[in-house]
């Protein structure tokens, strides 16, 4: 790595009492680095110490410097003979020699050191050297384990949500694919919506890019991003989609050209049972973004919008109540869209199942949140009676898998997802679309494709698993005081938690983050 770059002043501090005339020579103007002077020092060893003050300039290591310092080498016998000339006109000097002496000394002098500068500026006008291209960093060889073979009946497809590893960890950054760029409120404020409208595009430029991947890849199922469009559903800074038409609609045709299945979950703020208005407002027009985005895709009704039932607000039967009429009250467009999931906290698939079988809404169930939060129903009779209304409505069920991560004890940490999935559920119907949860993205899907022989997998994209994988994780860590609540505990800090992210939402007071 090269020195940062220095001006070099035009007095210099020196040891040798010929200091003065010899800083003429180099009394003009030039950008040096470090190394440079350190050589320069070396190179003139023996004859004086040099105490060179020096400023870091912004310009950054130059090429006139390394030219610099190859006419100095150059020129080394030059300028030692102007130190040597210098010290004798010193001597001079200092022995009252006579003013003809010193003229002649000094005239000598002269002549070197207009020799010396004339040479070092022809060379600095030289032209300068090509820039050496950088050698490109060939794909490192990953060793990837054998699995352990297992046999299904299943035929479905196996999906996951939002972010590609493969696509994002490419390097240089510059070429790394991903569908998730947003902002902080206070961005868009100084830069307006055109900034965010940007992102936007970009997002959707690279969803096409993970459109084609998957279907290279052999992956017919995936979750988009909520953040696509950022802060598009905001009550102040909110914008339509229609600008950014052209490249929806490409992609939905890409998508269906592969018979792909995409599906959005909006986020935990998306609250329609809350008791405050303001926040059931903001809910809604989080899911008209999301269903707009559908929609100008060509999508059909397979790309459902899945929500879970919020908070329970401390009053788990009158929120239901809530939930059941904000439902109601959605414009068609959205309920057609409009898919429930089973929590891990608040409200168990049992619970959701009347709402559900009432309103005609699909249930999408989730078999960790039910490990965890379980009804006083087996799987398999929820997911029978939750089929029929998959059915009833013309629509593909989906359901979700994850699993807690190695070490997982206490409530909190067994929500945590494992990094990948290593069976597939006993009750799970050989027909269905199944999402993976995991930390690895693909690499969970293509895991389970390799253990059950379910779709040929590239060996080219696989990546090898985390070999000491631990139950913490960047966005839900374990503490002292998490591992020590109890479940109810946990439930009322939810339900806090979940108010104040919905009416942060309603702000704009919220610290977006890629899912």
């Amino acid at each position: 790595m090269m020195s940062p770059a220095i001006k070099l002043p035009r007095q210099i501090v020196t040891s040798h009492p010929a200091s003065i005339p010899f800083v003429s020579i180099l009394s003009f103007p030039l950008f040096v680095n470090i190394s440079f002077i350190r050589r320069l020092q070396n190179t003139l060893s023996g004859r004086f110490t040099m105490d060179i003050p020096f400023s870091v300039s912004n310009a950054g290591p130059m090429r006139r410097s390394a030219r610099l310092l190859s006419a100095i080498h150059a020129n080394e016998n030059l300028a030692k003979r102007a130190i040597n000339e210098d010290s004798l006109l010193a001597s001079r000097q200092n022995n009252g020699l006579s003013s003809m002496d010193t003229r002649e000394a000094s005239s000598s002098l002269l002549e070197v050191r207009e020799s010396l500068i004339e040479k070092n500026e022809s060379f600095d006008q030289s032209s300068p050297s090509k820039k050496r291209k950088r050698t490109k960093l060939s794909p490192p060889n990953y060793v990837i384990p054998d699995v352990e073979k297992k046999k299904a009946t299943f035929k479905g497809r196996l999906g996951y949500a939002c972010l590609n590893t493969v696509l994002r960890n490419q390097k240089p950054s510059s070429e790394s694919v991903f569908c998730s760029r947003t902002c902080r409120l206070d961005t868009l404020k100084k830069k307006g919506n055109e900034y965010a409208k940007g992102l936007g595009l970009k997002n959707m430029e690279n969803l096409l890019t993970i459109i084609q991947w998957n279907e290279d890849n052999n992956i017919r199922l995936f979750r988009l991003s909520s953040e696509m469009f950022p802060y598009a559903s905001h009550g102040t800074y909110g914008y339509s989609l229609d600008y950014c038409s052209e490249l929806l609609k490409k992609a939905g045709t890409l998508a269906r050209k592969y018979g792909h299945r995409l599906t959005t979950h909006p986020g935990q703020f998306t609250q329609l049972g809350s008791p405050k208005a303001s926040v059931v407002e903001a809910a809604i027009r989080e899911l008209v973004y999301h269903c707009q985005m559908l929609d100008l895709m060509g999508m059909d009704a397979d790309s459902v919008m899945i929500i879970h039932g919020g908070g329970v607000y401390n009053d788990k039967p009158a929120t239901l109540i809530r939930l059941r009429q904000s439902i109601m009250n959605l414009p068609k467009e959205i309920r057609q869209r409009l898919v429930l999931e089973n929590d891990e906290m608040c409200y168990n698939a049992e619970d959701l199942l009347p709402i559900c079988e009432e309103l005609d809404v699909p249930l999408v169930f989730d078999y960790h949140h039910d490990m965890l939060f379980p009804s006083s129903l087996s799987p398999a009779e929820i997911i029978k009676r939750v089929r029929a209304i998959w059915l009833r409505r013309g629509i593909r069920p989906k359901q979700h898998l994850s699993e807690p991560r190695p070490g997982a004890v206490t409530l909190m940490e067994r929500r945590a997802h494992s990094d990948r999935c290593e069976k597939l559920p006993a009750d799970l119907p050989d027909d269905m679309d199944l999402m993976i949860e995991a930390k690895d993205k693909e690499q969970a899907v293509f895991h389970l494709h390799r253990i059950y022989d379910l779709q040929p997998v590239i060996a080219a994209s696989l990546r090898p698993a985390n070999t000491n994988p631990s139950m913490h994780t960047n966005g839900r860590k374990s503490t002292k005081r998490a591992r020590a609540m109890t479940a109810k505990e946990v439930l009322m800090r939810d339900d806090l938690e979940s108010d104040n992210k919905s009416d942060d939402k309603v702000d704009g007071i919220i610290d977006s983050t890629t899912e």
